[in-house]
């Protein structure tokens, strides 16, 4: 069962995500919220599986909540600790955001979240989002993936971004799937252009988050500009 925290500033869209989140099958919405506060603080007690977060829904502290849940700190250690316990997974973090909020949705994504998708889509779009995001998958439409590489590219600092990763630590063909991701292409195509299987790319896909630190695939995209292995479209 995949539990839900909605964080939405408006109580009508707070119910109808509710009801359509509480009535998918393997779905349950663990509790809701229109403060970011209070989202960090529910985020912390509840361990949902997915935080659903409107772009709106904490106004100008937005973005540090979605860093706060992403990046929780850790409480200073007692004078005698216990055993230390397994720490349990961070929630994912899916942003709704409206058409033309891509720049919100840009710094949303450095910020630790983990998907986005347009306000616009579909119930049915919306369910398999948060399913896919609890799986780890990385999820962003293709409209608004092509807004963001566009917002990268447009950055007057793309190379001061505080990056502490070398390309160095990539492989030569986990340097060839970075730039077909940052060419928008699906694992399907890689797959296809570079001869490999598609088993293949998703295991490099995953290998060069990891090496790089991001948690989602359009991170990823970024980092390929901000360390100019792909450079902005004159």
């Amino acid at each position: 069962m995949v539990s839900v925290l909605i964080v939405n500033a408006q109580s009508l869209q707070r119910l109808g995500l509710r009801m359509l989140l509480g009535a998918a099958p393997g779905l349950t919405v663990a509790g809701e919220t229109a403060s970011g506060a209070e989202a960090v603080r529910l985020a912390r007690a509840l361990r949902p599986d997915v935080v659903l977060i409107d772009a709106h829904a904490s106004g100008a502290d937005g973005l540090e909540t979605v860093r706060r849940i992403a990046h929780p700190a850790h409480p200073s250690p007692a004078p005698h600790p216990a055993p230390p316990s397994p720490a349990p997974p961070h929630p994912r973090i899916l942003v709704l955001a409206p058409p033309g909020h891509e720049p919100h949705a840009y710094a949303a994504l450095r910020a630790g979240a983990t998907g986005f998708l347009s306000e616009d889509a579909t119930p049915d779009e919306l369910i398999a989002a948060v399913r896919d995001v609890a799986a780890g998958e990385a999820v962003i439409t293709p409209a608004l993936t092509q807004a963001l590489i566009d917002a990268v590219r447009r950055q007057d600092t793309v190379r001061t971004a505080g990056r502490d990763v070398d390309l160095d630590t990539l492989t030569g063909r986990e340097r060839d799937v970075l730039v077909a991701v940052a060419s928008g292409w699906s694992n399907a195509e890689i797959a296809s252009r570079l001869s490999i299987a598609p088993t293949t790319v998703k295991s490099h896909v995953s290998h060069i988050l990891t090496k790089i630190g991001a948690r989602a695939r359009v991170q990823a995209v970024a980092f390929a500009y901000e360390s100019g292995l792909v450079h902005p479209a004159a």
